[in-house]
């Protein structure tokens, strides 16, 4: 969790943005837009997603491995944390 109010502030923005595009993804759908207009929206959620991911994995890595009082093995297992969620989310 993002422990600075402005990060936590950015985060909720892009969360709420998220949202705010998959509401009007599940209009279009409901509405019967063309599929490129679907495609276009669903492009812009998983656009959206990936900048949500890419903020929050540099607050984790700035909050945990940077500014944390953390031993070495400590920062190394974390690493090795995120190293893992990274490759799970890249898949």
């Amino acid at each position: 969790m993002p422990h600075s109010p402005q990060d936590k502030k950015r985060i909720l923005t892009r969360v709420r943005r998220i949202r705010g595009q998959a509401e009007a993804l599940e209009r279009a759908l409901e509405g019967g837009e063309p599929c490129l207009a679907i495609l276009q929206q669903i492009a812009a959620v998983r656009g959206a997603a990936n900048g949500l991911m890419s903020e929050m994995l540099e607050i984790h890595l700035k909050d945990e491995l940077v500014s944390g009082e953390t031993t070495a093995r400590e920062r190394e297992q974390r690493m090795a944390d995120v190293a893992h969620l990274i490759r799970s989310y890249l898949k």
